[in-house]
């Protein structure tokens, strides 16, 4: 079998190597694989830059190109890609040619996309900023966003986005800040906080410069007090009623940034609760002295006035009261009687049969304008079933008696003990046994003996320590002249079989001595 290659078959490979080859087929193998393998090897070389592209490692700006369609090729290891400033007006399915899994910042800003397709950003999963204003889109399909479960910046602003379809931000689970701004949205999207489209960590949303003319007063009270601090709602159009002003008065309260550093483009702003009608009746008195904390006891029903607001209230005055705990319910002016808690017509809130979870801190928001005192509180601490009043909860009371009494238990018992072992050894009664043989001093030997009958310390001994017996030797002889020679000091073996035996032993030998 004769072949015969070409060089130009080949064109990475050098000359001296693509000669014809003749020879068996065993050697054409040979040949063939070698050739492919120095293909292969020079076809195989890192991504290069998009040719009108920037690069910078792992960073790669197309900004200001002209670009009508993405670049192909980008390689894989980009994590921020920046298409700004090009003339982009759709981004597809298969906008990238590869899965760019590695990409966590993308940049489609002053472009002219008018339509993203469903699954647009399937391509890059770990995505967590995306920057899509100054286009467009005038709504967004409900799949957009679908698999950006890591996203948490989403800028929006500066498109014609008048609408959002049911579900467009679901599944955006990490999404912190959303710009919305510069859109032509005329209603308050609710569903970001609420029902199955909520994003449980959205700190973050800018409605500025919208077509808004209504917000859902008492639910945007209800939320937690970190997503009301983030609500920017300056520059639309308001209708200024006394619920939005009592509102924007509380966030002010509470100095929440939206209110501090944009006051003067919100429609309702401070001066204006006169025509308004908002600050009750001027001829009116106050509700009289209101005071901080309440107590009552479990099922008690307790009245609670709002502090600050005079009475008889005007039509069309709003108070909310805004229950303990951060997303709990606001409460509002209702006819409704069935609730346990009540806001009455007059803004007292009415606790009926008071239960030990309606302890807390309750805060009355209402307009109170220019009459508003800088000292003057807009909340009320209420507990019930704590009779030491509102410092202390029962809980940490029962904490601390039980901390007393594990101590002054603990104490006694170290008392109790130290008495113990004083009196067994000190007023232990102990006779020596020297008296049988007439020793003048009463000492029989050098050894003297605890407890004078050996049957009773046996006893005794059973009960305590398990019948071991423990003799005191003397080492020297301090007092010969008391120690008669009849009586010779027991031996070492003597000792020994007194620990060992125990009593028995020990009556034994005290007989074979004494004897």
């Amino acid at each position: 079998l004769k072949l015969q290659f070409h060089y130009r078959m080949c064109p990475f490979v050098p000359q001296p190597l693509c000669v014809s080859i003749d020879g068996h087929l065993h050697g054409f193998r040979v040949t063939l694989a070698f050739l492919l393998s120095m293909c292969l090897s020079r076809m195989t070389f890192t991504a290069a830059c998009p040719p009108p592209c920037l690069c910078a490692s792992d960073i790669i700006s197309c900004s200001g190109r002209n670009l009508s369609t993405v670049p192909p090729d980008l390689p894989g290891y980009v994590t921020r890609l920046d298409l700004s400033h090009n003339v982009l007006s759709a981004l597809l399915l298969d906008w990238p040619d590869r899965c760019l899994d590695r990409l966590t910042a993308l940049v489609l800003s002053q472009n002219a996309i008018t339509h993203l397709a469903p699954d647009a950003f399937a391509p890059t999963p770990h995505l967590r900023h995306l920057d899509l204003s100054s286009n467009g889109l005038s709504r967004l399909n409900a799949s957009a966003f679908h698999g950006l479960g890591e996203l948490e910046v989403l800028l929006l602003f500066g498109n014609r986005i008048s609408q959002t379809m049911a579900g467009a931000f679901q599944g955006l689970s990490s999404l912190e800040r959303l710009y919305l701004g510069g859109n032509r949205l005329s209603a308050f999207p609710l569903e970001l906080y609420q029902q199955d489209g909520a994003l449980p960590h959205l700190r973050f949303l800018d409605l500025s410069m919208n077509m808004v003319r209504q917000v859902p007063v008492q639910s945007l009270l209800s939320l937690a007090t970190w997503q009301q601090g983030g609500i920017y709602l300056q520059g639309n159009p308001l209708v200024c009623d006394c619920a939005l002003r009592a509102m924007l008065e509380y966030w002010e309260r509470r100095e929440y940034r939206p209110l501090l550093d944009f006051r003067e483009d919100y429609p309702c702003s401070l001066g204006q609760e006169e025509w308004l009608n908002c600050s009750g009746s001027p001829q009116g008195g106050f509700h009289g002295t209101v005071e901080a904390s309440y107590q009552a006891e479990p099922g008690d029903w307790l009245m609670v006035p709002c502090p600050g607001i005079s009475l008889p209230l005007r039509e069309g005055l709003m108070v909310f009261w805004v229950t303990p705990g951060d997303g709990s319910p606001a409460l509002g002016v209702t006819d409704v009687q069935s609730s346990r808690l009540t806001v009455l017509t007059n803004g007292t809130l009415e606790i009926r049969g008071a239960l030990r979870e309606d302890s807390g801190t309750y805060s009355c928001v209402a307009v109170r304008g220019r009459r508003r005192s800088s000292n003057e509180t807009l909340e009320v601490t209420v507990s019930v079933g704590n009779p030491s009043g509102p410092g202390k909860s029962g809980e940490e009371r029962s904490s601390g008696g039980e901390h007393f009494n594990t101590a002054f238990t603990t104490l006694a018992s170290c008392v109790v003990s130290i008495v113990l072992v004083l009196l067994y050894l000190y007023l232990t009664p102990c006779r020596c046994l020297g008296g049988k043989a007439g020793g003048v001093g009463g000492c029989g030997g050098r050894a003297m003996l605890l407890c004078a009958d050996p049957r009773e310390a046996e006893l005794a001994d059973r009960r305590v320590t398990g019948g071991k017996r423990v003799a005191f030797l003397e080492t020297g002889d301090e007092h010969p002249h008391k120690c008669s020679a009849k009586h010779p000091v027991m031996d070492a073996a003597a000792t020994e079989g007194i620990l060992k035996n125990g009593s028995r032993a020990l009556e034994q030998v005290l007989e074979e001595h004494v004897a």
